[in-house]
């Protein structure tokens, strides 16, 4: 039985703009057009009436910016199953790394070919996160050390077991979990239930929201985080509970 499609939610100022994605979206059959947004409210209203699977989110729109929009779109139980990809640009960094903390799934490049658009939407929809490994550990690394985190995640990682503190650190610097197997010597299948129990124990939305916690609380520092990038290469872009 066929699966149906990923609905994608458009949220973008510029008609142009969503009227090239919406063709783009369209002419691919795993993947339909659920509705457009010219402005963050708009996208919040659309995405609780709508529920689609991924809203695909510019970051700069009148109003409601896309930022306070994905914040209010992952907070709302009515849009629970709802994931955003945020687009962005490389010198909009602190908007990047605001959009992960709100609850963003990942984020694109407005310069990206349509295939891998198309592929980013399809992995965000399977509950994956979207992360370019050497360019969003080092902006998480930058901006986290700005911020003090909530009292409640020093909390919640002194609760962590020793293992869990284990996967949490290549977690955030990457790894995806065969990786994370072979590291510790462990199956794929024991490295997925330390993830899960993760996720669960510091209430983040999905392995974005690992990362960005690895950092704000100095498990993982981006002074860490180079000297790894010194030694080989980090492995691919996506990764989720399940690879």
């Amino acid at each position: 039985m066929n699966r149906p499609p990923v609905r994608v939610l458009i949220a973008d100022d510029q008609a142009l703009l969503r009227a090239g994605f919406r063709l783009l979206i369209d002419s691919a059959p795993d993947l339909a057009v659920a509705g457009e947004a010219d402005n963050g409210e708009r996208a919040v209203e659309l995405a609780r009436r709508l529920r689609p699977d991924v809203v695909l989110m510019d970051v700069r729109m009148p109003g409601t910016d896309g930022l306070e929009a994905t914040r209010r779109i992952r907070a709302d139980p009515a849009a629970a199953g709802t994931r955003v990809l945020v687009l962005t640009t490389f010198d909009l960094d602190e908007y990047v790394y605001a959009a992960l903390c709100g609850g963003a799934s990942g984020f694109l490049l407005k310069d990206i070919l349509p295939a891998d658009l198309l592929t980013a939407l399809r992995v965000v929809a399977a509950g994956d996160a979207l992360l370019a490994p050497a360019v969003t550990r080092r902006l998480i690394g930058e901006f986290a050390g700005r911020h003090e985190p909530p009292p409640r995640l020093a909390r919640e990682l002194a609760g962590l077991t020793p293992r869990e503190r284990e996967v949490l650190r290549l977690v955030a610097r990457g790894l995806p979990n065969p990786a994370v197997a072979d590291h510790l010597e462990l199956s794929v299948a024991t490295v997925k239930t330390h993830v899960r129990r993760l996720l669960a124990k510091l209430h983040a939305h999905d392995r974005a929201q690992l990362v960005v916690i690895a950092y704000e609380t100095g498990l993982v520092t981006a002074a860490t985080d180079r000297r790894r990038t010194q030694d080989g290469p980090y492995p691919p872009t996506s990764s989720s509970p399940d690879s």
